[in-house]
């Protein structure tokens, strides 16, 4: 996730990568699991040219490796359940579920994996990585921000990120639409993905 070596000071020339300077985050460094009690994974659409519905996946799972020393050696893979997809109004999900949209009994898992990530500035990082979503894999950009790292009460280290990507939905074969008797179309092609993460370090 690229999220590990946080500096006091930058090199403020746009042209030039910023240089760490003072101790770094490679104590981070190694194997993380998603905490799925502690993590949401979401996702927003247009309706009706008018509002924002918004869902989350209740399943999914994902494993991280960080490199605090050379973020770029970092990767994630996500993998979640298309078919705990919850929009909070239950007839929408099942449709949702059909092969208008993620025909979930075919194709039950939208797979992310990491192919590229790097780090912006402060604490902003960026990855890379192919999506796959029914039988289509195209790639996608997430924006990443490094929320912090704790030691909790068990004694399990953690650390914190929040990223989104947005994406074509009928890029993915996800077309489905209704005409508006006033124009335009009942759902947005747009999608914005979110992601609140917080994964806990392999022993």
């Amino acid at each position: 996730m690229g999220i590990f070596n946080r500096t006091k000071n930058e090199t403020a020339t746009v042209a030039t990568p910023a240089v760490a300077e003072g101790p770094g985050l490679g104590h981070l460094t190694g194997d993380y699991a998603v905490d799925t009690t502690h993590s949401s994974i979401g996702f927003a659409v247009r309706h009706a040219m008018v509002t924002n519905v918004r869902g989350t996946f209740a399943e999914y799972e994902g494993k991280l490796h960080l490199d605090g020393d050379n973020p770029a050696n970092s990767s994630a893979e996500l993998v979640i359940k298309v078919a705990s997809i919850d929009t909070n109004q239950a007839q929408r999900d099942e449709h949702l579920r059909t092969g208008d949209f993620f025909s979930a009994e075919t194709y039950p898992e939208m797979v992310f994996r990491s192919t590229a990530a790097e780090r912006l500035r402060g604490d902003a990082y960026r990855m890379t990585g192919d999506l796959t979503i029914k039988d289509t894999t195209r790639p996608v950009t997430l924006d990443l921000e490094f929320t912090g790292q704790a030691t909790d009460a068990y004694g399990v280290d953690r650390v914190g990120f929040e990223g989104s990507a947005t994406i074509d939905r009928t890029a993915w074969g996800l077309s489905y639409n209704a005409a508006l008797e006033t124009g335009g179309v009942l759902i947005g092609e747009k999608v914005k993905l979110t992601f609140d993460i917080s994964a806990v370090k392999a022993a």
